[in-house]
């Protein structure tokens, strides 16, 4: 028998469609903030023009790829190609309440946002149309396949891998491709604290809230409806923010004598991009102390990534988003509890030692394709177009050398 559409789950939804999309044009102001000025509008540039090449994308072919019948565990046919025939009258069974078109297009927000994350590690050093290239093949090589291994019924799920908002698919994948794409176009001209004072905090400040505030979208709108389970990984969002937010701002004030801004927002960033694949399956007390370690492990990340190893991730995605997402992935394997959950898993303290091991091989695999697949990718683009700016271009700045703009009217 089929379930009516409920119009409280589709207005819901809606809204968290609405509240995920908001993310995007977020993550430019966020990043523009923390970079030098002669390049902010790059990464906005970047960040918005990728919200209209991918969702483009997404209707095409993305979604058939993800999300329609199996082939063999490895990816989707091709019937909903355009969205043919995604009903928006009735509900598909992965959400089964809402509209077939209304799934599909939340889970568009998903697929923009992903590739974008990366922008944050190649900042003011990427030509665009190496980017344009970049993000449409890292889709293809990367988002999809993932997406449908997890997600989409593919063979990772059928293992039993659970990420409730994208902790594997999302945050795990953008972090190791984050590394990656660092250690391929190498360290900016003059590498070093100099370069990294950000031109406006106020600005990254305002992406800061927009993302968090787009992030109870993100993580309580996959419950794919309204009630207690959007109810719980709403509150639990909040609680994985906010306590490591503190763990930042605590560490930033013993380290230089004075809290710090962008300590505190990047805290929260932390916190939210941890607690995404455990939303749905965790307690709020069990958000707390997970909050503590997201924000204990990112800021030490850091510090070892950047400052010690001297790698150039320039807003530091793989710790912010990919570290941490790693840790909110294999902490379902820890504290997960159907309690929360009647459909998820059961974690180690509620006695599944073995979930632990299904995560981190869920991990693994997230870890593996996306490093060496931005590696292939990054490789070929910088063979045939050419990837990064040159020299003079990069002292010139990219707002300028790459789009004839200014921020700022001198």
């Amino acid at each position: 028998m089929e379930v009516p559409i409920d119009t409280g789950d589709t207005a819901w939804m809606m809204v968290a469609t609405g509240l995920v999309l908001l993310m995007t044009p977020a993550l430019g102001f966020f990043e523009a903030g923390l970079i030098r000025g002669k390049n902010s509008l790059s990464v906005m540039m970047q960040t918005f023009s990728g919200l209209a090449i991918l969702s483009v994308l997404w209707f095409l072919i993305g979604f058939t790829l993800v999300f329609s019948p199996s082939i063999g565990g490895i990816i989707g046919g091709l019937q909903w190609a355009f969205f043919n025939e995604v009903p928006f009258d009735s509900a598909l069974d992965y959400a089964p309440s809402i509209p077939g078109v209304t799934f599909a297009t939340f889970q568009m927000m998903f697929a923009v946002i992903t590739p974008l994350l990366i922008t944050g590690a190649f900042a003011e050093r990427v030509k665009f149309s190496g980017f344009v290239i970049f993000i449409v093949a890292w889709s293809f090589v990367v988002y999809f396949p993932l997406a449908h291994w997890v997600w989409g019924g593919g063979w990772l799920a059928n293992l039993g891998v659970y990420d409730f908002a994208g902790g594997i698919v999302i945050h795990t994948s953008a972090g190791l491709a984050s590394i990656a794409a660092a250690l391929v176009l190498g360290r900016r001209k003059n590498f070093g604290p100099d370069i990294m004072v950000p031109h406006n905090i106020p600005l990254a400040v305002l992406g800061a809230s927009l993302l968090w505030l787009g992030w109870f979208g993100f993580n309580a709108g996959s419950a794919l409806a309204s009630g207690a389970l959007a109810a719980n990984a709403f509150l639990v969002t909040q609680i994985g923010a906010v306590t490591s937010a503190v763990v930042w701002i605590l560490l930033s004030w013993k380290r230089s004598k004075k809290p710090s801004t962008t300590a505190a927002i990047n805290g929260a960033i932390c916190g939210l991009a941890g607690v995404t694949p455990a939303a749905g399956f965790i307690t709020a007390q069990s958000s707390f102390f997970l909050g503590i370690v997201l924000g204990l492990a990112s800021y030490f990340g850091i510090l070892l990534i950047k400052e010690r190893l001297k790698i150039d991730d320039a807003l530091d995605v793989s710790s912010v988003h990919g570290l941490t997402g790693i840790i909110g992935a294999l902490a379902i394997g820890v504290v997960a509890t159907t309690l929360v959950n009647p459909d998820g898993p059961e974690g180690l303290l509620y006695g599944n030692a073995s979930q632990l091991a299904i995560q981190a091989l869920g991990v693994a695999v997230a870890a593996g394709l996306a490093f060496v697949g931005t590696i292939v990718i990054m490789k070929v683009i910088d063979k045939t177009i050419g990837l990064r700016v040159t020299e003079v271009e990069e002292d010139i700045g990219l707002d300028i050398a790459q789009h004839a703009e200014r921020a700022y009217v001198e």
